[in-house]
């Protein structure tokens, strides 16, 4: 189903360092309940610099746990990293160095910064995170390496790995995405590659370490220190008040996850020693988007910065009628039709990672946490901005095209908004029985 995987991970994979969200502000917006493991446990994250990786240190820490991480540190002059970790650095990809730099305006690889794994080699560790794997060479690789030294591997996956979407109520046991090719490392002109890689990846994985690896298989991420603001736009849309245009129809299903509902369960599938492939989103029953939109306005009422000026009402407008305006599908965030090619996407079942001991916070929750954190994304999107610009006039470089700090990255301007609502209104509809 091409559309729903290119929309997912344009998302899901960009790196845009305009967007990153701070140590600080995920600090302050990530909010631990545990109590302490019974075993300490040493637990290696590959990555730990983006989303997922800060709330999963969180929520290591929490539990007693000591963290590690592997990573370039690239984007470390960005955001920082969690205090109280242990760092490594090199580069996923066994053949190049964790660093580049500029000479005369091109950029090149930093022989003088570590290269490839070597900073892996030789320790040990009760458990990995593998969020930043997308070839199947390089999850091999690390997988490979680790696998005498570690007791378990945790992949994490994306439920894109599945072929289609467009039954409802599948399990684990649905039909994977196949390549052809399986040597491609790219992911598409559609981003058509990306879940047929993510299989691969917990394919090699499963073959280095045996009964050994947990492929855990999210749907949409979201919560503070989402830099994709596809799950964002809702509260803080929401937040302005007004007449929202919101997609199909009250009753549509939707399907996510928060991340530190996600980074916790990560945690405890560690604790457990949990292994074989789960999907992880949620609630444990899909949602009504009414729910969710009822959960956006209940958190704007309680906005730090303050209640909406004027209520916010909520104007569905099927989805044939926006595709035939001009506005196809995916282009309000998250939400995606209950028929055809996406009729499951957001129908899921998640009964496997239940049992194993997922558990969800409310989506008001999630949607206050957003609407807290927001303010200081904004703050931190303009900082890293403007250091950015500073660095390519210093590489000589042309500078970065930044996008307005305080503009959401996905969903449509409020003016065109406006515009379709009010042409909606003027359709002749249906009298009610």
């Amino acid at each position: 189903m091409k559309t729903t995987r290119r929309l997912f991970i344009a998302t899901t994979a960009s790196f845009t360092a305009a967007a990153l969200a701070s140590r600080e502000s995920l600090a302050r917006s990530i909010t631990m309940t545990t109590s302490r493991a019974f075993k300490p446990l040493n637990i290696l994250i590959l990555g730990g610099t983006g989303f997922l990786g800060p709330a999963t240190i969180d929520a290591a820490q929490a539990r007693g746990h000591k963290v590690t991480l592997f990573n370039r540190g690239k984007r470390e002059k960005y955001v920082g990293v969690r205090d109280n970790t242990e760092k490594l650095y090199g580069n996923r990809d066994p053949l190049k160095h964790a660093q580049t730099k500029f000479i005369e305006g091109k950029e090149v690889e930093d022989d003088t910064s570590p290269k490839g794994l070597a900073e892996l080699e030789g320790k040990k560790w009760d458990a990995v995170i593998d969020n930043s794997g997308y070839v199947p060479r390089i999850v091999k690789a690390s997988a490979e390496l680790l696998g005498p030294n570690v007791g378990q591997y945790v992949f994490i996956s994306s439920i894109s790995a599945y072929k289609k979407n467009d039954t409802p109520n599948m399990d684990e046991s649905d039909e994977v995405g196949t390549m052809t090719d399986t040597t491609v490392e790219e992911m598409g002109a559609q981003f058509q590659n990306y879940g047929p890689l993510k299989v691969l990846c917990e394919q090699a994985a499963e073959a280095a370490m045996p009964g050994r690896v947990t492929n855990i298989r999210p749907g949409y991420i979201v919560g503070p220190g989402d830099t994709t603001d596809r799950f964002t736009y809702w509260p803080v849309r929401v937040s302005r008040g007004g007449q929202v245009l919101v997609p199909g129809t009250p009753e549509d299903p939707v399907q996510f996850i928060d991340v530190r509902d996600l980074a916790e369960f990560i945690i405890h599938c560690i604790e457990t020693k949990a292994v074989g492939v789960m999907n992880a989103t949620g609630p444990a029953r899909p949602m009504p988007v009414a729910d969710l939109m009822a959960a956006c306005a209940a958190a704007a009422r309680k906005n730090p910065a303050g209640a909406p000026k004027e209520e916010p009402t909520f104007q569905y407008i099927p989805y044939e009628w926006l595709a035939a305006n001009g506005v196809p599908p995916g282009s309000l965030a998250i939400l995606l039709p209950p028929q055809g090619d996406t009729q499951g996407f957001h129908t899921r079942v998640v009964d496997k990672a239940v049992k194993a001991g997922l558990k969800f916070r409310s989506a008001e929750e999630t949607c206050l946490a957003l609407l807290k954190w927001w303010p200081e994304a904004v703050a931190l999107r303009a900082k890293v901005a403007q250091q950015q610009i500073e660095e390519a006039k210093r590489d000589g470089r042309p500078e970065p095209k930044m996008p307005p700090a305080d503009q959401l990255r996905t969903g449509i301007p409020a003016e065109k908004e406006a515009e379709i609502i009010k042409a909606y209104s003027m359709v002749p509809q249906p009298n009610p029985k």
